[in-house]
């Protein structure tokens, strides 16, 4: 066993002597050691439950053999974090998160690990982990919240925030107001669209690192603890066979997910931390290849923001399998690629069923014949962009507008709320990427506000930020390179026509080349915002957005 490094042998005797410390027995230590890595705290709603999971988590491990060691790992409420300095340190977090696993699970040497995450940043950062450290492990989430109601019409995060842009525009009133904010966020877990961290969570069942109905069991429902049990059971099973992460995520596994990835339409920032985990195996990721699995995929679902039905809808339809199923109607899945079942992906979708067809639409009546997000390039983004194509109104697929040009988040939100910007426009808000946020901050603020005054079906929103899962409409970040950097979005003015054609794939600015040439020689770059402390460092080593904002020593690739 791994784990007999620190444990067997008189030049181990002082590490004993440690566990004995911990009041371990001879019979515990004669075990695998499983560390479990819970992200439980008292702070972020998909959290709370986390303790419970991890006490079932512990039971299925000892149940199977094993010695369950707890330690910890971070995670920040985006909610929470957004629209103020705290939003800086939410991306950030994924690496934070993947290096103290790594730490972790490195020094102590364990045999296996359990992953408990579920929300944003915590799937991603402990699926990076994952993938660096390579020994047998599961993941098990907290699992989604279940929808809101309000005024008997089921309501999410998304709902929350444009209330308070519809609230600022008069329609409506401070007690229709408090009324969504006493009754939107009804219980723990994630929140209840296909926001980032359902989608992640959905994902991990699709690269095949979690069990089924991992991404979609309530959090609230008994049957997400008896998965939590078979979970700990299940990290024996790949211990003893030896299947370690590597053997499960590879680069077919990640073109599945990102396959599924188009037919759930999930969050932008996938587009983010699929890259991250394949540069963790050393894969190649370049994010406009997407639009190539996109062209192939048919979007299947419109999962809050993008529609009326929510996780607990698509728990109910069969979850991500059903939709695995739907999608390998066409061949469109590699179904040989191993999984922590211990079979295969076909073998884990063979018979599933799809019992609504209303939440998972069939293969061959879809919501369109193309993915739920689209890579955008032109002379804007030269090294990409990303707009989550499901849920834009047809309206806004083609757009050509002015730029209202901001250096800040707080700047546009106050146009915004002002009433300065009308149809028509194209906000774009710069200096907010990896680098120049630093932290590469959401702006779910700015589009909420947007959908919230009644523009989503009219004005567009540009950013080198990314947004949130909750965001909607013709929201288009990553925009790479940032402007931070120099990139074309540092070079915008007020009221250059900007062009927008998702269905052609291209972003455009309307500004002679020679125009364009100048400004860039007159650029300068700006003094860096933050440069004590962690965001310093971050902003120091990450790259661009096009290739998941993964860090790298300066001067290497």
């Amino acid at each position: 066993m791994r784990s007999d490094s620190v444990k067997k042998g008189a030049q181990q005797a002082p590490h004993r002597s440690l566990f004995n410390a911990l009041g371990l027995t001879k019979e515990e230590l004669d075990r695998p050691l499983i560390g479990i890595v819970s992200s439980y705290n008292e702070i972020v709603p998909g959290h709370m439950n986390l303790d419970k999971v991890v006490e079932a988590v512990k039971l299925g491990v000892a149940m199977g053999g094993g010695t369950p060691i707890v330690f910890p790992a971070i995670a920040v409420c985006d909610g929470i974090a957004m629209g103020h300095i705290g939003m800086k340190y939410s991306l950030v977090t994924r690496d934070l998160i993947a290096d103290s696993t790594e730490a972790m699970a490195m020094a102590h040497q364990f045999d296996g690990l359990v992953m408990v995450p579920n929300c944003d940043k915590n799937v991603p950062g402990l699926l990076m982990a994952a993938a660096r450290i390579n020994i047998p492990t599961i993941f098990v989430s907290g699992g989604p919240m279940m929808a809101g109601r309000v005024q008997g019409k089921k309501t999410s995060l998304s709902s929350m925030f444009e209330a308070v842009g519809a609230n600022a525009a008069g329609l409506l009133s401070d007690e229709g107001l408090l009324e969504y904010e006493n009754k939107t966020c009804p219980t723990c877990g994630s929140c209840s669209g296909m926001y980032t961290a359902n989608s992640m969570n959905c994902l991990t069942e699709v690269l095949g690192m979690g069990l089924r109905g991992n991404g979609t069991i309530p959090a609230v429902y008994s049957e997400r603890i008896r998965l939590a049990k078979q979970a700990g059971m299940q990290v024996m099973e790949l211990v003893k066979k030896n299947i370690c992460p590597r053997d499960i995520m590879t680069e077919d596994a990640i073109l599945n997910a990102l396959t599924v990835d188009m037919a759930l339409g999930c969050s932008t920032n996938s587009m983010l931390h699929l890259p991250a985990i394949a540069h963790e195996i050393g894969m190649d990721f370049e994010i406009d290849f997407a639009n190539g699995i996109s062209e192939r995929t048919p979007n299947l679902c419109h999962l809050a923001p993008a529609g009326p039905t929510y996780i607990e809808d698509l728990n109910e339809a069969g979850g991500v399998y059903a939709v695995m199923s739907e999608l390998n109607k066409k061949g469109l899945l590699h179904t040989d690629c191993m999984t922590v079942t211990g079979r295969t992906v076909g073998e884990n979708i063979a018979g599933v069923v799809n019992r609504n067809p209303e939440v998972i639409r069939p293969i061959d009546n879809p919501y369109s014949q193309t993915g739920g997000l689209a890579v955008l390039k032109g002379n804007l983004a030269p090294d990409g962009s990303v707009v989550k194509r499901s849920a834009v109104v047809d309206e806004m697929l083609v757009h050509e507008g002015p730029a209202r040009v901001f250096d800040c988040e707080e700047d546009a939100i106050e146009a915004i709320k002002g009433g300065r910007i009308v149809a028509g426009d194209v906000v774009v808000i710069r200096y907010v990427g990896p680098k120049g946020g630093p932290g590469m901050p959401e702006m779910l603020n700015p589009t909420s506000a947007i959908a919230g005054m009644g523009l989503g079906s009219s004005v567009a929103l540009i950013t080198d930020g990314r947004f949130s899962g909750a965001s909607r409409g013709a929201s288009i970040g990553h925009v790479s390179p940032e402007a931070a950097v120099g990139g074309p979005i540092a070079l915008v003015e007020e009221g250059d026509i900007i062009k927008i054609n998702i269905p052609a794939l291209s972003i455009e600015l309307d500004v002679p080349e020679d125009v364009l040439a100048k400004r860039k020689e007159e650029w300068q770059p700006r003094q860096p915002k933050i440069t004590t402390g962690y965001l310093a460092r971050y902003a120091a080593m990450v790259t661009s957005g096009n290739r998941g904002a993964v860090l790298e020593i300066p001067g290497t690739k």
